[in-house]
């Protein structure tokens, strides 16, 4: 889950991964992330696909970094925006996202395409901080 903040607030991830990607890093992003103390909001136009699997220790080891990290993640992070054109894997995404947000502590937000996707963005950070952001 690779990101990059260089549009802060909008910080862009993604589930194209090489097989010897190092999770670890990514979590280090994330945490450079949470600590800039201003809310954001995570967009990823590559949605982990039904093959996306994770081994019983990186379950565990997100389990834990989400826990250790659960308050700065409930208040900093506002949603989880992915962008799926197909109407019906959109449909699919639905029932995940509310298991997404119990676990994540911030929603999911489904866009149909990236235009929908920064105007969700947008909205939803004008709306955070009482003045338009996008």
């Amino acid at each position: 889950m690779p990101l990059d903040s260089t549009d802060f607030p909008r910080v862009w991830m993604s589930y194209d991964e090489t097989p010897d990607h190092d999770h670890d890093e990514d979590f280090e992003e994330l945490e450079a992330t949470l600590r800039r103390g201003t809310p954001f909001v995570i967009l990823t136009d590559s949605a982990p696909s039904e093959n996306h699997a994770h081994s019983q220790e990186e379950k565990k080891r997100t389990a834990l970094w989400m826990k250790k990290h659960k308050t700065e993640l409930r208040t900093l992070v506002l949603a989880m925006i992915v962008i799926e054109p197909n109407a019906a894997k959109r449909m699919t995404f639905k029932p995940f996202g509310v298991a997404f947000a119990k676990f994540w502590g911030y929603p999911m937000k489904l866009a149909s395409s990236r235009e929908e996707a920064m105007e969700i963005a947008g909205k939803l950070l004008s709306e955070h901080s009482g003045c338009a952001t996008a």
